[in-house]
């Protein structure tokens, strides 16, 4: 028994440090909102009347009664399988175009204006062009999600391979590397925690481009369902969808967080 007193004890102080701070600070704003928004000239509902108008969606979070009538777990994968698609796109041609950016100097005089000026651009004011060019939502969506996410992982790239020390350098020309073996065992290796940082950024901006996105391309998604709640007058789905939101991101943001924390043995930026 002596043994498990320690253990117990570290889980304890765990639990104190890291998992009290939030509870207490989810309470006091949970008070403060329901406090502020159960006087009669509230405009918006309180936790209480939220948590009983909502019931059913908490409880039956894949009901299908056809159409788009989807319970909101259906929905939120919707718009998982959007983001994932335009993501993964997004990485692969982000830490291409970042690693020809960062090697060569003649790429990157050429290229960075045009990434600067394009990354500037709003997600949303791609959609118009990207409904015309596709002619369906769905790939349009994903084509929103692609390009919003695709400028963080670019730039962090190139600054991460441009950062490669210059002995790392040295030392590949000493054994004689070729191109891929230098790849694979100095370059990425060293840019890893700029890639991660980037890639964290761009998961995030994926999550937020989605939902404003679905909002006016419609269909299956927490974008629309937000949007159709607006519509319905139901603010209190609007609440409750909006927290699944802030969840579903911050869940995102913390697994690749972790994957980049792994493979970077705890170096990665940000």
């Amino acid at each position: 028994m002596g043994g498990w007193t320690p253990n117990l004890q570290g889980i304890r102080d765990t639990l104190v440090q890291k998992l009290l701070p939030p509870v207490i600070i989810l309470a006091v704003l949970g008070a403060i909102w329901e406090i502020l928004c159960s006087s009669p000239g509230a405009t918006l509902p309180p936790p209480s009347q939220v948590l009983t108008d909502t019931w059913e969606l908490i409880v039956n979070p894949f009901y299908d009664y056809g159409g788009n009538d989807k319970g909101m777990g259906w929905q939120i994968l919707a718009s998982l399988e959007r983001v994932a698609y335009g993501y993964l796109l997004a990485v692969v041609a982000g830490i291409s175009l970042g690693v020809l950016v960062g090697q060569s100097t003649w790429a990157m005089r050429g290229l960075d204006p045009v990434f600067q000026v394009l990354r500037t651009v709003p997600p949303l004011a791609w959609l118009p062009i990207s409904l015309a060019g596709f002619q369906d939502s769905t790939p349009s969506a994903i084509f929103v999600i692609f390009i919003t996410a695709i400028w963080p992982i670019i730039i962090n790239t190139s600054v991460g391979v441009r950062n490669i020390p210059e002995d790392y350098r040295n030392v590949a020309r000493v054994i004689r590397l070729n191109g891929m073996e230098y790849f694979t065992r100095i370059m990425l290796p060293a840019a890893a925690p700029y890639i991660f940082s980037g890639l964290r950024i761009g998961v995030g901006l994926s999550w937020l481009a989605i939902v404003a996105a679905e909002m006016l391309i419609g269909g299956v998604g927490i974008g629309f369902f937000i949007w159709d709640a607006w519509n319905a007058s139901m603010i209190s789905d609007i609440v409750l969808a909006l927290i699944y939101v802030g969840i579903v991101g911050f869940i995102l943001d913390r697994m690749v967080g972790y994957i980049g924390n792994r493979v970077t043995r705890g170096t990665a930026q940000g």
